[in-house]
């Protein structure tokens, strides 16, 4: 794989984790002042957030991706702005058209599909945010599209401060509501649009003084809309079944036995909580699955078959590591992060069961890059589609038996069947070499030893010292994790070859 791949990986990675540690904070927060029901109501909305993304902004960011990608390929700089400024037209656009319907129709929306009428006010404040959502979007798409990653980054990162900077000094002096978190949100993205744009005016200016070839290849708008459509189309539905899962999992609840208010807490804490601590480490494979479709669009569009081959073994198999360390680390420590972060016990034991799903989970999200990298979004949307569809099916079936413990297996069967269903799509198309030992074997033998050691250490330190439990797990994670990188080294299951691209 090549550096500056690797590099935008890891710079998108720590700006994600920083990212996602204020977001951990901000989470917890936000279940304190708010409670398991009200962070349930809350989440109840970004479903339609979804949906709404999807149609002014998940397509056209692709497909400007994609297509920058192919005329950075052959020099042609001028191509490439004019595909971002005919992409901003089309997507802001859509966004303001999408934002009205939403403003006015929320008490519609909310008490027809949410089946909770306290969701309206903050659904049409949510609709605000559209437009500026939509610009981002754009600008990401570009920057991705060249390999930059920086813009993006920070952008991500001046998202979630002031968000977080927003709603911290507003709940001084007034409590803290669904709608207040929304026009954190809202604030938020503002705040990124902004900083995108000024961004991008300076790399545009900085580009100009450089020489480039420039081509005119046909309308640039109907290539992206033939591009963008399929793919909106595609996630639209793909949101759409992602919404019915939400509003399925709480009213499946309520078929095994529990109270309106006992399914919304369940549903705030695994949505709210839980969710949060699994999807942490994927800001590893989402940065390396967003840089990722650039370099399989040109290697593809070149016919380099051997960049393909060893860029996709190397993501596939860093994403299955990282998949395999969360898991262990999720299983020991599951319990005492869901107590001592959140307060609250439950979201630990669920964040211990879903341990299990992390290797599917992550690398799932690389294969889906790379499907699309090599134009077969067809491929992406259906297997999103029988995952999903399998998933809520089981849902149906299994929750109202089993209650919570029927959706931890329902996610494990379809995320497993998701994973499968890539690869074998994959593997159609690019042949790559996969080491079961240095990736699963080795690895999971390590980590069960690390782990087990660590969790040992943290339960021997609770007991015997004063030292805050949120202290402790701080320093064994951090422990465990240098350990671990240690012994991948020594015995073999990192190789420097594979990260700079000369092995």
């Amino acid at each position: 794989m090549k550096n500056k791949l690797i590099l935008g990986t890891l710079f998108l990675t720590v700006t994600g984790f920083i990212t996602r540690i204020i977001g951990f904070f901000y989470r917890i927060f936000l279940s304190n002042a708010l409670g398991a029901r009200l962070l349930g109501i809350y989440q109840l909305i970004f479903p339609v957030y979804g949906v709404c993304f999807t149609l002014f902004a998940s397509g056209i960011q692709t497909a400007i991706s994609k297509q920058v990608a192919e005329r950075e390929a052959t020099g042609d700089s001028a191509g490439t702005r004019r595909i971002l400024f005919s992409g901003i037209l089309i997507s802001a656009a859509s966004a303001l058209i999408t934002a009205v319907l939403v403003f006015f129709g929320a008490p519609f929306i909310a008490g027809t599909f949410l089946k909770e009428a306290e969701c309206a006010k903050s659904l049409s404040l949510l609709a605000l945010s559209f437009p500026f959502c939509g610009i981002t979007s754009c600008i990401h798409g570009y920057c991705y599209g060249l390999k930059k990653s920086f813009l993006p980054a920070t952008s991500q990162l001046v998202e979630q401060s002031v968000r977080v900077i927003f709603l911290y000094i507003v709940s001084v002096s007034i409590p803290v509501t669904c709608e207040l978190a929304i026009a954190a949100l809202v604030a938020g993205e503002l705040s990124s649009c902004l900083y995108c744009i000024c961004g991008n005016i300076l790399y545009q200016k900085k580009r100009k003084s450089e020489k480039h070839t420039e081509k005119k290849e046909g309308s640039i708008p109907k290539k992206l809309l033939s591009m963008s459509l399929p793919l909106t189309t595609n996630r639209l539905f793909i949101n759409i079944l992602h919404s019915f899962e939400t509003f399925l999992v709480p009213l499946a609840l309520r078929r095994f036995g529990l109270s309106r208010d006992a399914s919304l807490s369940i549903f705030g804490i695994l949505s709210g909580m839980t969710m949060s601590f699994l999807m942490f480490p994927g800001t590893l494979t989402n940065s390396l699955s967003v840089l990722l479709l650039p370099v399989i669009s040109e290697s593809a569009a070149r016919d380099n078959t051997r960049t393909l081959s060893r860029s996709t073994a190397s993501a596939v198999k860093y994403s299955v590591l990282l998949g395999v360390c969360a898991g262990f680390t999720f299983f020991f420590f599951g319990e005492e992060l869901g107590t001592t972060v959140f307060s609250e016990e439950r979201a630990g034991i669920y964040l211990k069961n879903l341990s299990f799903l992390c290797p599917f989970l992550y690398v799932s999200t690389t294969f889906q890059s790379i499907l699309n990298g090599l134009g077969k979004m067809n491929l992406t949307f259906l297997s999103s589609v029988l995952g999903l569809s399998l998933r809520a099916v089981l849902f149906a079936v299994l929750i109202p038996k089993l209650g919570v413990y029927g959706y931890f297996v329902s996610l494990l069967i379809s995320q497993l069947f998701l994973a499968l269903f890539e690869l074998t799509m994959i593997r159609k198309s690019i042949r790559f070499p996969f080491d079961a030992v240095n990736t699963l074997l080795k690895p999971s033998l390590l980590l069960l030893a690390a782990a087990s050691f660590f969790y040992k250490l943290y339960e021997f330190l609770a007991v015997q010292t004063t030292i805050s439990h949120l202290l402790l797990l701080a320093l064994c994670g951090i422990l465990l994790a240098l350990t671990t990188l240690g012994l991948f080294i020594v015995t073999g299951i990192l190789k420097r070859g594979e990260l700079t691209g000369t092995g």
